[in-house]
């Protein structure tokens, strides 16, 4: 495609026209570089970075956004990631959560990412909230695990299907150390399940809502 600008002659292909319109709005949380902008605790280890992704390898660890987009709290947005799993692998997408220098997260809600490793509830699972038992990913190929939360309502996609549509009750039924699984506002996390879980993310976007 050629685009008149003035007396000048800007050449671009439509491919990257539709990409540029396409990712009108959504902002990287991830600049494919380093861990700048993102807090870990205990485990600090478990997290890299490997040819433009992180890399998700070790002892249960949990990485926070602690970046400067919407000074990392946020209650209506759309989040996307790529994601990869190696065999056997285990890990999370943390939403409305807070950090923690160890342990589970309390806070917020788990998107699973599993698609082969002993825990029944596989990728896209809204975990032990509304799970998901089939498999729409694969290990060892890239996906892209998409989340929204719009007031009361989560729907996570993988792959463009729509594997989760939940609203959340007026007063959700929560028990013990699930009492803080309720949306509020917080930031995300990514999860290092166990030594066995390799996982990779890249492409880490937001769009506020």
């Amino acid at each position: 495609m050629i685009l008149l600008i003035g007396i000048g002659v800007l050449t671009m292909a439509s491919g990257e026209i539709a990409d540029r319109f396409e990712e009108k709005g959504w902002i990287k949380l991830f600049n494919g570089k380093n861990l700048d902008g993102w807090k870990v605790g205990a485990n600090a280890a478990t997290f890299s970075v490997e040819d433009g992704a992180i890399k998700v390898a070790g002892d249960r660890a949990h990485l926070f956004y602690d970046g400067d987009v919407e000074n990392h709290n946020f209650k209506n947005f759309e989040f996307k990631a790529q994601v990869m799993t190696k065999p056997g692998a285990n890990s999370g997408i943390y939403i409305h959560t807070k950090f923690q220098e160890d342990g589970w997260p309390k806070h917020g809600y788990e998107v699973q990412v599993n698609n082969s490793q002993e825990d029944w509830r596989r990728t896209g699972s809204l975990y032990s909230i509304q799970d998901v038992i089939e498999n729409y990913a694969a290990d060892n190929e890239w996906y892209t695990e998409y989340v929204k939360v719009e007031g009361k309502r989560i729907i996570i996609k993988i792959n463009d299907i729509i594997v989760v549509d939940y609203t959340e009750p007026e007063h959700p039924k929560r028990e013990g150390d699930g009492v803080t699984r309720v949306l509020t506002s917080g930031t995300f996390a990514l999860q290092g399940h166990d030594p066995g879980s390799v996982v990779f993310y890249k492409e880490i976007m937001v769009r506020p809502l």
